[in-house]
């Protein structure tokens, strides 16, 4: 298996040593998902990240009511966990669901601890993916609070630009906040 993806997205923040590397990649573990098959489910608890490869992974959550709204999509060259889980240790609140066949790297919460201890430029490779994350769910959520929904759509179009026309309208309009009739006609216009 090749580990060149990963190693790439952890050379934007850090760099490794050839030893380092193989340290790294030594932890882990490949995975793979049918499409619609979960990764994980609202109540699990969440043990490991998921750097994907290939494919595309969506979390979302499923209100009182059956609707579904999706919080992230994790395409190839991006990683993806239930945060809050992963972090607390207690059940989560997402599903993770493969959105087509999904090949990932996992790394569990256990193997990423004791990468601080035996690579300590890691915490700063992920602390920095932490920030990112903090500054891109506030900004989204400004975005929800502020903007149109044309507006959203063409924000999720510059943040997701591989997915607009390879996920389903359906998918896309339960990020941005729209019914799928109203993205419909929005992508009408365009």
């Amino acid at each position: 298996m090749s580990f060149q993806l990963i190693l790439d997205n952890v050379s934007k923040h850090i760099q490794l040593t050839d030893e380092e590397k193989e340290h790294f990649t030594s932890l882990l573990k490949p995975f793979k998902l049918k499409r619609k098959q979960f990764l994980m489910h609202d109540g699990d608890v969440c043990k490991q990240s998921a750097f994907v490869t290939s494919g595309c992974l969506r979390s979302y959550n499923v209100d009182k009511n059956g609707l579904e709204h999706v919080i992230a999509f994790a395409p190839a060259d991006w990683w993806m966990a239930d945060m809050y889980s992963l972090i607390s240790g207690r059940p989560g609140t997402l599903n993770i669901e493969a959105m087509e066949e999904t090949e990932m790297l996992m790394l569990s919460k256990a193997d990423q601890l004791q990468l601080y201890q035996d690579l300590p430029k890691f915490e700063r490779f992920f602390r920095i993916l932490a920030e990112n994350s903090l500054v891109a769910h506030q900004q989204r959520l400004i975005d929800r609070l502020s903007l149109t929904g044309q507006e959203r759509y063409d924000k999720f179009c510059q943040r997701y630009p591989t997915l607009i026309h390879h996920i389903p309208q359906k998918q896309v309009a339960a990020y941005i906040g729209v019914s799928p009739e109203f993205l419909s006609r929005m992508r009408a216009k365009r």
